[in-house]
Order: structure tokens, then sequence, then C-alpha cells
């Protein structure tokens, strides 16, 4: 015999019972015991509707008369004329009965939980009922037996306790004498000895199901519901989550009881017990393999976690005091008080000098329990042996599930792992004796945060996914943008990264997108779709969406953008930038971001601060931190500078040459910043500080080559002018280079503490002569680069060899 539950169907009613019926039709020639729940939950609105205020008597009487009308209309869809007259009649008498026991209700004005059981039981009556009559009417041997003549309970209405050894007596009497095929019933209901109407509580058509399964001994207890069975975390949360097909009685226990809803613990206790499989399947994918559950599942080593489930709006409830040490019974008393007041315990965990105990309870719990323990405690605290009851809130628990976590070393430090590289505090841990699971309490917010980044751990396998926020959609921005959406395939295939473009920012716009923006369209989508630009507007989202592996990319010349760096890290937020603000900013700040950055785990790339796309930072902190020692840095940094006097040429005016540099993008939107070699200044500072050096910006000496009103200048304009004035000084300098067979070079040095930049003449045998373009230049002289220095050079300027630089680090940073 099998048993096989329906129900969780939040189709129409008549749909499901055709569909139900189609399923029972195919199955092997047997019998069966159909228990059923209230499909379409079709009482929901009459006990909502409170039933008491004087106002609601209308109320509950239009829905009534709704419950009437949707019943007639399934029994006219899905049976024919003839077979109808009887069918209405009963349902008829039974919502008579109903609005019989709701006048009686709103007469005495008290909604009690006896009278609730009752009209609950309604939908489970009605459904079973109608299934039967639809299994009789297609010519299969079925009947309708009411599950409150078989399952006994006491007295505790709304989540009765069953009195298993009267149900089981009454089940297995009635199924020897009863020899139909299929056999009907409500689940979710029962009856007391003196015949009330009770109900199991949350889950309690499938308990039902498990109940007769284990008091007729079955072969396999079905539970088709709306989903394709238990599934590695919760699909509504996790996009990835796939069907569990095999797993274990504790396995699936552990799992519901931390939130996973397809299966409630009570469920599997008495199937447990007869070592019956519980098969849970989907009612409209029927061919979908589904969960089975039982007690030997096929074993799979590698994979020691089977699910990962949680349960939100939790608190954290703290006792402790020096009193507690060594005193036994206040364990006791703690949980003895929570049971009096009916509060579930979800988690326990206990210091071990026995100085605080913690629990964790539903938030709706919280009020309760205070007054209970404090109560209880109340000679303790005032003597101030202990302290008074702790609470935190805005809490929930993870937890991690698997047999087979006992056999494998370095789950839990995989779990906190991850956890920790995306910045989620972890208050309070747990791990039962059997090591079959691993919970943990963080912060509400971040439950769905840790899902993802826990079942991106432990189940999936690259690509791994990377969600960007930009801020800069100019000319190094876009070209960006070109370059990820170029170079997504090649992302997929090779390095397994998928690479999410979230949120998009220029100086007045911004626009988000939870799925990823199509890097197709992004501009359409920030002109047409988007909302005021503001930064501390545009962190509150980065915050909202709080997403794992979350990188914040600045392509900005912003300093207030800049400024924002050290938030971003502390959330645990990569930051990658090729605005140098932030690195040539005051040393204590630099240093912060550093720390902040190995502190919070979140990466801290700014590549493109010095040479563009060219690897000069790296190779840098390469060479230190393989012991080198570094002597002296001589660099031409500027790729601007550098194109700028490798065009200085023939008749063309140093004017010409600038704005000519600015329009293919070769200087900064404010040329002034590249020629005061304040540009050149900052990168030959950021060098010396990752060579250790504690350098300020105005610790670097000078040599300025513009005359003190081109320097002075209020404006770009009027600097222009300036340049203009001055054009003939500029073609002395040149010609003067020239003339002595030497090139103009703009040269940044570091050595012994200290660093300078300015124009210099470069001979033809210095390294620097040879120049051309805008490329750059960088000569480190060290210990073991001593006789001849180690050269970087490349193109150290323009929009797209610096988003190559930004790309680069992009991809560094999912390392």
């Amino acid at each position: 015999m099998q048993v096989l539950k329906f129900g969780g169907s939040s189709v129409a009613h008549s749909d499901a019972i055709k569909c139900i019926c189609s399923l029972l039709e195919k199955k092997p020639k047997g019998r069966y015991a159909i228990v059923v729940s209230a499909l379409g939950n079709i009482t929901d609105q009459l006990i909502q509707c409170g039933l008491l205020a004087s106002e609601r008597r209308n109320i509950y009487k239009n829905i009534l008369e709704e419950i009437e009308i949707r019943h007639l209309n399934i029994i006219r869809e899905l049976f024919p004329i003839t077979y109808q007259s009887h069918l209405i009649s009963w349902i008829k008498k039974n919502i008579n009965d109903l609005e019989s026991l709701c006048d009686g209700i709103f007469q005495v004005e008290e909604l009690s939980k006896r009278s609730l059981d009752k009209i609950m039981s309604f939908g489970e009556l009605s459904s079973s009922f109608l299934i039967a009559e639809k299994l009789k009417q297609t010519g299969l041997d079925a009947i309708c037996k009411d599950s409150r003549d078989l399952i006994i309970t006491d007295s505790q209405f709304g989540c009765a306790q069953v009195d298993f050894i009267t149900s089981n007596h009454h089940i297995i009497q009635f199924f020897r004498e009863k020899t139909s095929e299929y056999i009907v019933l409500p689940g979710f209901i029962g009856s007391t000895l003196e015949n009330e109407t009770t109900t199991l509580g949350r889950g309690g058509s499938d308990y039902t199901a498990s109940i007769l399964a284990a008091a007729v001994s079955a072969s396999l207890l079905e539970i088709w519901t709306d989903v394709s069975g238990m599934m590695t975390a919760n699909p509504k949360i996790v996009n990835q989550a796939f069907p569990i097909k095999e797993i274990s009685y504790e396995e699936a226990m552990e799992l519901s009881h931390f939130g996973a809803k397809v299966i409630y613990p009570p469920t599997i206790q008495p199937a447990m017990k007869k070592h019956i499989p519980i098969q849970i399947k989907n009612t409209f994918s029927p061919l979908d393999t589904g969960t089975l559950i039982y007690i030997n599942k096929n074993t799979n080593i590698s994979q020691p976690v089977t699910g990962i489930s949680g349960i939100q709006n939790m608190a954290l409830l703290t006792l402790e005091g020096s009193g507690m040490v060594g005193i036994p019974g206040y364990s006791k008393r703690l949980f003895e008080a929570l049971s009096r007041e009916k509060i579930n315990v979800i988690f326990i965990t206990q210091s071990s000098s026995e100085h605080s105990i913690t629990t964790g309870i539903h938030e709706t719990d919280v009020i309760k329990a205070k007054a209970v323990i404090d109560s209880e405690f109340s000679q303790e605290i005032h003597q101030r042996r202990i302290d008074p009851l702790r609470i935190e809130k805005d809490l929930c628990i993870i937890a991690v599930v698997g047999d087979n976590m006992k056999n494998l070393h370095g789950t839990s430090g995989k779990m906190f792992s991850a956890l920790g590289r995306n910045s989620i505090n972890v208050r309070a841990i747990a791990q039962g004796s059997t090591e079959k699971n691993i919970s943990a309490v963080i912060r509400k917010t971040d439950f769905k945060k840790a899902l993802n980044t826990l079942h991106e751990a432990f189940f999936e396998s690259p690509p791994k996914q990377i969600n960007l926020f930009i801020c800069g959609v100019g000319k190094v921005g876009s070209k960006l943008l070109e370059q990820i959406d170029q170079q997504q395939n090649y992302l997929l295939e090779e390095l397994k990264l998928q690479v999410r473009v979230i949120g998009l920012a220029n100086s007045k716009k911004m626009y988000f997108n939870n799925h990823g923006i199509n890097l197709n369209d992004w501009e359409k989508y920030i002109n047409q779709k988007s909302i005021h630009m503001n930064i501390y507007s545009f962190m509150e989202k980065v915050w909202k969406f709080n997403l794992r592996n979350s990188l914040f990319v600045d392509n900005t010349a912003s300093e207030e953008m800049a400024m924002t760096y050290d938030k971003f890290l502390k959330n645990g937020i990569g930051v990658i930038t090729c605005n140098k603000i932030a690195c040539s900013s005051d040393y204590d700040h630099y240093k912060r971001l550093k720390t902040l950055s190995r502190h919070f785990k979140a990466p801290f790339l700014f590549e493109t601060n010095v040479g563009a796309s060219l690897p000069v930072i790296s190779t840098l902190n390469d060479l230190i931190n393989s012991g080198d020692k570094i002597n002296k840095i001589e660099a031409v940094l500027s790729g601007s500078l550098n194109f700028i006097f490798n065009h200085f040429i023939g008749e063309k005016s140093f004017l010409e040459v600038v704005k000519n540099a600015q329009n293919q993008g070769y200087t900064e939107p404010d040329p002034r910043i590249d020629l005061s070699g304040l540009d050149v200044m900052r990168k030959i500072l950021i060098l010396a500080r990752e060579c250790g050096s504690p350098l300020e910006l105005t610790d670097i000496h000078q040599k300025s080559f513009l005359p003190k009103t081109c320097s002075s200048s209020t404006s770009i304009n009027n600097f222009y002018q300036e340049l203009h004035k001055y054009q003939d000084y500029f073609f002395k300098i040149r010609n003067e280079a020239e003339k002595n067979k030497k090139r103009l070079r703009f040269i940044a040095r570091y050595e012994n503490g200290e660093a300078s930049v300015g124009l210099e003449s470069v001979s033809e045998i210095h390294p620097f002569f040879q120049l051309e373009g805008k490329d750059n230049m960088v000569l480190y002289n060290t210990y073991r680069y001593s006789e001849q220095p180690l050269i970087i050079k490349g193109a150290g300027a323009g929009a797209e060899v610096t988003a190559s630089g930004v790309f680069s680090d992009i991809i560094k940073a999912t390392k």
C-alpha cells in the first residue's frame, strides 16, 4: 500500500483536482490512501476578516457567498449535470453549517481556537470530498473517509498532539475493513475523544499522511506539492538552487527545522521510525525527479553539504553574569521558563566558562521571553549575580546541513571564509555533536547575501558571479563597458567569471538593475530610466542590494568620490580606481584605506593610478614582496606630457599641441593638472608610498617649467590664453634642447626617501631619449637590478589603455 498526499497548490481549485485525478489514473493498480490539504486555502479570507466587529458581519456573509459560488462553479466544471445534484446538496449543507458557526462567533464576540479549528477544517473536508467524487465519476473504486474518525488528538486546539496508540488502532482497523483501491482523506485535521475538531498545526496535512503511512506500514509515502522536491536553498532567494535528488531523514529534518518549507519535521518522524521512504514530487511537473528521503542515501563524500537553509526574524537572548560560573541549574531554569510560555528555542550556545548562555528565538516571542526570564531570575538580577537579560533583534540564522560534513575537514572553514570575504559578520555559532549541521547567527539584512554566498561556495561550479557598481562613464568608463561587453563570452568560458554591471552613474544620473545592465544599451538606460545622481544615494543603493562579490569602480577624477572608498571597504566591497586622489591624499588616509582593505578582505586596486595599464605598481609590489630593495626610481610617468613634448615640433605652437592632446583624451579633463606636474607628483608619491615611505604631496620637490601666470590661471580658458601669450618662451625651451641634441622629458625621481619632478633635457644615451608618442617608462634600480635597471615601458595615457588597466584590476580582484 502507498500513501499519497496532495496539496500546496496556488492554482484554481478545479485545475488542481483535474491534475490530481489524472495522476492517480496513471498509477499502477494497487491500494492508495490519498491525503488532501485545502487546495487554494479557501477559508483564509474568512479567518482574516476577524468575524467579531459589528461592521464585519456583511464581510463574512459576502465571503461565505463567494465560497459557495466558487464551489458550485467547480462542480459544474468538473461533473456532468446528472452527477451534480447530491454534490451541490453536500456543499450547501456544509456552508450552512459554516455560516451558523460564524454567526455564533459573531453573537458571543469570541473567536476561540476551538472555533477556529472548525472553520479551518472546511477546506480539507470539501477538497477531499470533491476529489473522491471525481475519482468515482471517472470509474475508479474510490471512497472518502473523514480523518477525524481516525486521527485522535488531545484538546490543544490549533496544534493538537496525536494519540498514536488510539489513532493507530483506528487506522489499522479501518484499512482492514475497507478494500477500496482509493481512499481519500482530508489532511490537517483530527478530533478529540469527545469528537471536537482539532488541527495538527504547521504542515499538518503532510503529518496526517505520515501518520497513516506509519500505521499501515506503507511501502512509500509520496508528498505531491507545487515544487520539484527539496532544494539546495530557497529558490526564491537563490536563483541557482536546484533539487536534491536524495537526502537522509536526519538531513531533511535539519533543513526543515531551519526553514525549508517543503516538508516539516513532524512529518518525517513517523515515516522514519518505520523506515518508509518519502518521495517529494511536483503535481504539475510529474516527470521531474523530485527528492527521495530515506535512511541509506547514496553518499558523495566529496560533497559534504546537502543543503542550506535559514530562519529570518530571529532574536538572541543572552543570560550572563559571574554568579553563573560553577553553579548548576541555571540552564534548567532558563529553558523551563521558556517552555512554560511555549516559546520555541531555535538556537543554543554557551561559553566554555559558563559565564553566559545564549539562545535564539523568534522575534515575536521576545516580549514574553523577557518577562518570564526576568521573573525567573529576579532575585539573582537584584543581587547583581547575573545581568538583566540582553536582547538583540534584527537577526537571522543560516545553517549548512550534510551527513558527510563529519567526514571532510575544512567545511566550517570554507563556510566562514566565504562569509568573511563578503563582509558578513557572524554573531554566534553552533554545531551539533553529530557534525551534520553548522549554524550561524547573522544580521537579517545579510540573509539573502549569505545564502547566495554559501550556495556559491558549496554547490556552484564556476562561473563565479561578479557584481560591478561603476561611477564615471566618460571616455575611460565607456571604453571599460565596451571591453567588458566584448569579453563576456571569454570570461565565462576561460576564466569562469560572470561579470554583471548592476549600477552605473555619471555626474548627473545613476541607473541600477538587479539582474545586470544590458551593456549594448547602457546609454539609453542612463539617459531615459535613471534617477538623479548623488554619491550618498548611490552608496545607499549599493548597500541595499547587498550582493556578494561586489566591486565599486571609480573612473572619475572626483575628490568627493575618492573620499568614499573607506565606506565601501568597510562594507566588504572592493574598490577599483583610476582616480589618483585617494592614494595621493594625506598619508594617514592612504594607510587607512590599505588597512581597511586587509581587515575587511576587500580588494583595493589602483594599478592605473600610475602608468595606465602598465604593470608599474604590481611589479614594484612583486619586487618588494620577494625581498628586493628599491634603491632608486626614475620615471616618465605622464603619457600626456610625453605626447606633448614629442609632438612639439616644427611650426606647431605649444598651445596647439596641448589642445590636440586633450582632444585625443591623453590629458586629464583639466590639462592644468598634467602641465603643472601635479599628476606626475601624485604618481611618484604613490610609488614612494608603495615602497614604504610616509611622504606627503608637499614633500615632493617640484621644478615647474610653466610661467607663474600659467600656473595661477583661474580657468581652463584663461590657462590657454596664458599659454598663447608665452608661446615664444616654450619655443625657446625646445630650441635649447634641440641645439644640444637632447629631448625634453618630464621626469620623476625617488631616491633615499626623497622625491622630485621636473622638466629635463636628456641625451641620446639615456633610455628616456627614445620614448615615442604617449609612452611611459619606469626604471627600477634595485639591489637585484643594480647594473641594469628593470625597465617597464608602454603607452601611459589614453582612454582605451586606462580602461584595460581598470578591467585587469577587476579580474585580479575576483581572485
